[in-house]
């Protein structure tokens, strides 16, 4: 089963480090991926740009809504994925229990699915 494994992060987070800081963190992060990866597991995996330099589109009346972040109402923001393939729930638990991340942010996993299934 596949797996999506978000890396949720405190927004404004990533200005309180030094940029040592921030590379051995990032680094942390590219070798537990390396690790996936090394074990078959790993699909993919990204980091992504703090929310100020994203945008959130909608359709509404046959109009786009574009609103440029960073998005006020958000306390916390999505700093990056590992999409994983694992036989159990349990083990994608126990593969994002050993993420990093885990220490500074929270890791939410969630199974890939359909969205019509409940």
């Amino acid at each position: 089963m596949a797996y999506l494994l978000l890396i949720v992060e405190p927004r404004g987070q990533r200005d309180t480090r030094t940029q040592e800081e921030a590379r051995q963190l990032y680094d942390d992060m590219v070798r537990y991926g390396q690790g996936l990866a090394a074990r078959g597991l790993l699909r993919a995996s990204e980091s992504l740009r703090p929310d100020q330099h994203g945008v959130r589109i909608q359709q509404r009346e046959g109009k786009a809504i574009l609103r440029d972040g960073p998005f006020a109402e958000a306390k916390e923001m999505v700093g990056g994925f590992f999409l994983i393939d694992c036989a159990t729930r349990e083990e994608a638990i126990a593969i994002a229990s050993a993420c990093p991340a885990a220490q500074w942010a929270t890791v939410e996993v969630r199974e890939v699915a359909p969205c019509y299934v409940g």
